[in-house]
């Protein structure tokens, strides 16, 4: 029993970050086609269950991970841009992005950017989608009220399902 009510069920996350559906909740997801190298990012946005934006869109020569992050930079740009000053809450499935966000971030900030390793020798290394993380860290570092939470990907969430198949669409949208 997850305590969420049978009437949001499908559009509540069941991870245990939070039941309440009230307020403003994104998700946002990312793809790629290794064959192609074309990825693709999204998010959607609502506020008390009911979609009020969405944004996706194509990458050439892109990754997994770097569509994931987007997705969330996109989704944490949206929100500052919106005048109601509310929390949000971006919900991701790429534990990547999640934990990125939520901990490594302030690491990697705090070393330029840059790995750390026991050795000392990572601190040589930029980290994996550097530029796209230092616009990720400067959107959430505007917005102490948006809070970034993992949720099960393809679990029948609706939130992210949806959000799966507009990154799906911005992926498709590239030619050649």
């Amino acid at each position: 029993m997850t305590g969420i009510p049978d009437e949001t069920r499908s559009f509540a996350p069941t991870s245990g970050v939070s039941e309440t559906q009230h307020g403003l909740h994104l998700f946002a997801d990312g793809c790629f086609e290794p064959g192609s190298g074309h990825g693709g990012w999204s998010f959607v946005a609502y506020r008390d269950r009911v979609e009020i934006a969405s944004d996706f869109g194509g990458v050439n020569d892109s990754s997994n991970n770097s569509m994931e992050l987007t997705a969330v930079l996109r989704a944490a740009m949206w929100v500052n841009s919106q005048p109601t000053g509310e929390p949000a809450t971006i919900w991701s499935d790429s534990v990547y992005a999640v934990k990125g966000c939520n901990s490594k971030r302030h690491i990697w900030k705090n070393n330029g950017w840059k790995k750390s390793s026991p050795n000392g020798q990572g601190r040589r290394r930029m980290i994996d989608n550097a530029d796209i993380w230092k616009a990720v860290d400067l959107q959430l570092s505007q917005n102490a009220q948006v809070t970034i939470a993992w949720c099960k990907g393809h679990s029948g969430i609706a939130g992210n399902e949806r959000a799966d198949a507009l990154a799906d669409r911005g992926r498709l949208s590239i030619r050649g």
